[in-house]
């Protein structure tokens, strides 16, 4: 049986950077080709980053990932890596993009991957199922495949598959078996959710176990916007056996020996339907230089514990967006409270101390416990630490002003905002929002106040994960022999807003530990007001929080992007409209 030593490239690409992403895809098939690697394999639409969204429907940006795609298989061969084929993932087209009603069918934008050989483009394959769920919305940007791409490389008979293929059964996988295939390629844009690795596997297995072929599954790495994309590539035989596996959340080459059924003579001629789609055979080379020195073995890294995992996903999806964006720091609002003291430990621990500046704020109705904690965490952390007083600046609009109650209590919120604002644009800072999920979900915010910033870190992540995360990355710390960088009374206090005497969470909402559960079920699970009731919860609590709920849309529409970590973040997973009628009361 022949070996092909396999190289799955988990890469961070940049979505609208033809040539750097080109480039990446070159200095990472050099490393594969000096580690002896026989096939180089890189993730869905690598060339062009993923997703690309409305870019598609912009005829130029079609033509240039084209074009790249060419320039970049004859780089290759200038780099004198020709003999090395190399499978990587960009936008195609047959015809313009097309988006109206009366769009001519098998016409239009196209999810593809390419195979690269020899300075040319050898053979390509059509994305053939397309996501249309959650954040995908990939009916609006492409037509799907209808043919199964197999190419002969080393003697194996290898199938070409992106991402959504592997998560229906049928279609490309099934019609591999029918081809007889040893080996399928999925390359993928997968992005993260917590627990999906554990999903992840599973999945892989029975789609090989359907193909009859052993799968190797590569991921891309990083984040784009809101989306973090973990890597967690990995390569499973047709027995359903784990060969190997690749970190989360950083970029690595899994180089691995796999050995595979030599290709049959193929059965029948290039172009004949199977299970609806056609199968096109092409031969990149019967055979490959020999791998040299020994046998690779990519290793199996298991998959990080709950908190350690969403701790990984939190400090690159702002990692990505502070540095691909192109910010040279970041501020945010240091209250000495929990939310704002993780944000600043995620900051600090995405971008180092000297591009984190934290600025207290303290009003009349500080604590000088919270002057005192939010002081302790940057001298844990090391941050560039500022002192603001906020209620001279608050006494000015009182005295221009008659307000009371609540509308005092969003105006020192609002000041808060303003001086933020004020450093970004004298300093360049990006600033962050610190509102957790839970905040979010039920309006507990001010517009223009602690709502304001161009970046919310902790955007998805419940109340009560909060504090789970906190206590995790100081014990994560004291095992490693550091300093915890979060002030044990910022976890352990009571949370508060601080704008008035007194005044805490609990005050105006449930207790978290029986808020969560309720938001949980009804964002994330739909269920309405009977299967909250039926699931334990009080019904007086159930409708106050769904009132809350329902009627904070509008400000929900108006928060800072942040990183999904969950099956449905609020944004594109969760589209509900502002003007709505339909209550879930009692």
């Amino acid at each position: 049986m022949p070996t092909l030593r396999l190289a799955l490239s988990q890469v961070n690409p940049i979505v609208g950077d033809l040539d750097g992403n080109a480039d990446l895809v070159r200095r990472w098939t050099r490393r594969a080709a000096d580690a002896g690697a026989q096939l180089v394999v890189f993730p869905e639409m690598t060339l062009t980053g993923y997703p690309v969204e409305d870019l598609v429907f912009r005829r130029s940006f079609v033509a240039a990932s084209q074009a790249a795609l060419r320039r970049l298989a004859a780089d290759l061969a200038a780099d004198g890596l020709g003999e090395l084929p190399v499978v990587v993932g960009y936008l195609d087209a047959d015809g313009p993009p097309q988006v109206s009603a009366d769009a001519q069918p098998g016409h239009g934008a196209r999810n593809a991957a390419a195979v690269l050989h020899r300075g040319e483009v050898t053979a390509t394959y059509f994305k053939h199922h397309l996501p249309n769920y959650g954040v995908f919305d990939e009916d609006r940007y492409f037509v799907p495949g209808d043919t199964l791409t197999v190419v002969r490389v080393g003697g194996v008979d290898v199938a070409l598959t992106i991402c959504e293929d592997l998560w229906q059964a049928g279609g490309p996988f099934a019609v591999a078996r029918q081809a007889g295939v040893g080996l399928v390629v999925t390359i993928n844009g997968s992005p993260y959710e917590l627990n999906k690795d554990d999903v992840r596997l599973p999945l892989v297995r029975r789609r090989a176990a359907e193909a009859g072929a052993t799968v190797a599954y590569v991921n891309m790495v990083g984040a784009q916007d809101e989306l973090v994309f973990e890597g967690d590539s990995m390569i499973v035989g047709a027995d359903g056996t784990l060969l190997t596996r690749a970190p989360q959340f950083v970029e690595h080459l899994l180089l691995h020996d796999v050995e595979l059924p030599a290709a049959p003579e193929p059965v029948g001629g290039t172009g004949e339907l199977e299970g609806g789609m056609r199968i096109v055979r092409a031969t990149v080379s019967d055979l490959l230089p020999p791998a040299p020195g020994g046998v690779a073995v990519g290793g199996i890294i298991e998959p990080a514990a709950d908190e350690a995992e969403v701790w990984q996903a939190l400090v690159l999806g702002l990692r990505d967006y502070v540095d691909k964006n192109r910010f040279p720091s970041v501020v945010l609002g240091l209250s000495g409270g929990i939310d704002s003291a993780v944000v600043a430990a995620l900051s600090v621990d995405a971008l180092g101390p000297d591009r984190v500046v934290g600025v207290s704020m303290p009003s009349q109705h500080s604590s000088e416990h919270s002057r005192e904690d939010a002081e302790d965490l940057a001298k844990r952390t090391g941050l560039d630490y500022r002192v603001q007083p906020i209620q001279p600046m608050v006494d000015t609009f009182l005295a221009n002003l008659s307000l009371s109650g609540l509308a005092v209590e969003n105006l020192q919120a609002r000041v808060r905002g303003v001086l933020l604002m004020a450093l970004s644009n004298q300093e360049g800072h990006l600033v962050l929002t610190t509102g957790n999920k839970s905040e979010l979900a039920v309006g507990y915010s001010t517009l223009y106040g602690d709502s304001v910033g161009g970046f919310n870190p902790i955007k998805d992540v419940w109340k009560t994960l909060v504090w789970r995360l906190a206590k995790w990355r100081n014990a994560d710390a004291a095992r490693r022999g550091e300093t915890p960088p979060i002030p044990e009374n910022s976890i352990g206090k009571p949370p508060s807003a601080e704008l008035s005497p007194g005044q805490l969470d609990s005050d105006t909402l449930p207790d978290y530990d029986v808020l969560d559960p309720i938001l949980i079920g009804y964002v994330d699970g739909d269920l309405g007001r009977a299967g909250l009731v039926e699931s334990g919860h009080d019904p007086a609590v159930v409708d106050r929080v769904l009132r809350m709920v329902d009627t904070a849309e509008y400000k929900r529409r108006q928060s800072a992007p942040g990183t999904k970590i969950s099956m449905k973040a609020f944004g594109r997973d969760r589209r509900l409209p502002i003007t709505n009628r339909w209550r879930e009361d009692g």
